[in-house]
């Protein structure tokens, strides 16, 4: 507490506003925003090698959050206080820290992909700045912060180190996606039994649920599209510009259509992320692929 109580000293507003902005790049919108354009637009394989991170990476989290159950700076010292603007999207436990997981999930891969050293910078840069920026809003500790990072870049590590075994090998398809599923199956029974033991409130379980509704979808759609569509996503001038709009578009109703239908129940949660991210991996991808083989 000692060094967010430091950073609470030097707070001015534009250091809160800009802060506030820097984390946003950690939040779900943006990361699946630059996912969607990589993997339908431009590089299908650095896409995947993100999502494979942020599913790993997001789980891993969501179970340490609710095995350790650690509260926000705020509830461990009463006297502090965090930037107003920033607790509303400070859902779930403290430990460790989701926006930071997911920055560093978006920018560790971009950051072993890339071959130019100064992108490598910039890129390591930005996971770190996003966990700053979690400190000095005072939404997280450094050890929330540290652990974000550190099971982040292990997961992008190894995704990265063998990526080849993931994309490359068509008889490894089913294994890969069955240990994914099955990975979010332990966290979602984790968290029900938690919470049906009254150790947790809904609130802190269905972070855990949604993750788990992510992956269940990123695993059934990057079955289908290894095994069924393997798409190109070469396309360029306005269909480029169009085909993301128009399934960025598509992603966004189909996430408030399906909260408003479903509701907020912890099945709910889970269809409902499970459908936007099996949309976005394998059924728009299978759209447009055989739209333009009929153009």
């Amino acid at each position: 507490m000692d060094i967010l109580w430091a950073l609470s000293e030097i707070r001015t507003p534009f250091f809160d506003h800009f802060f506030q902005f820097v984390t946003y790049l950690g939040q779900e919108l943006f990361l699946i925003s630059i996912v969607c354009a990589l993997y339908w637009c431009a590089d299908k394989k650095l896409a995947a090698q993100i999502g494979f991170t942020y599913v790993a990476a997001g789980l891993s989290v969501q179970g340490l959050k609710i095995a350790f159950r650690i509260p926000r700076p705020w509830v461990l010292d009463p006297d502090f206080h965090a930037v107003e603007s920033a607790v509303p999207a400070a859902t779930g436990y403290s430990f460790p820290s989701g926006h930071t997981q997911a920055g560093t999930s978006l920018f560790a891969p971009l950051a072993f992909h890339t071959k130019k050293r100064y992108l490598k910078c910039i890129y390591t840069a930005m996971f770190l700045l996003i966990g700053l920026s979690r400190m000095y809003l005072g939404c997280h500790t450094p050890k929330d912060v540290l652990a974000a990072i550190c099971v982040s870049l292990l997961a992008s590590w190894l995704i990265h180190r063998y990526q080849d075994t993931l994309t490359e090998k068509p008889r490894l398809t089913g294994w890969v996606s069955l240990t994914v599923a099955a990975f979010a199956f332990l966290i979602c029974l984790y968290a029900f039994l938690l919470y049906h033991g009254e150790v947790i409130e809904a609130r802190y379980a269905s972070d855990c649920f949604k993750a788990s509704g992510a992956a269940f979808g990123f695993a059934a759609g990057w079955y289908l599209e290894q095994k069924h569509l393997n798409f190109s996503p070469e396309v360029s001038g306005s269909r480029l510009v169009f085909r993301f709009l128009f399934g960025l578009a598509v992603t966004a109703a189909l996430q408030f259509s399906l909260k408003a239908l479903i509701g907020q129940t912890f099945a709910g949660q889970m269809i409902q992320h499970a459908v936007v991210i099996f949309w976005i991996i394998y059924v728009y991808p299978y759209i447009f692929t055989h739209s333009k083989e009929k153009n």
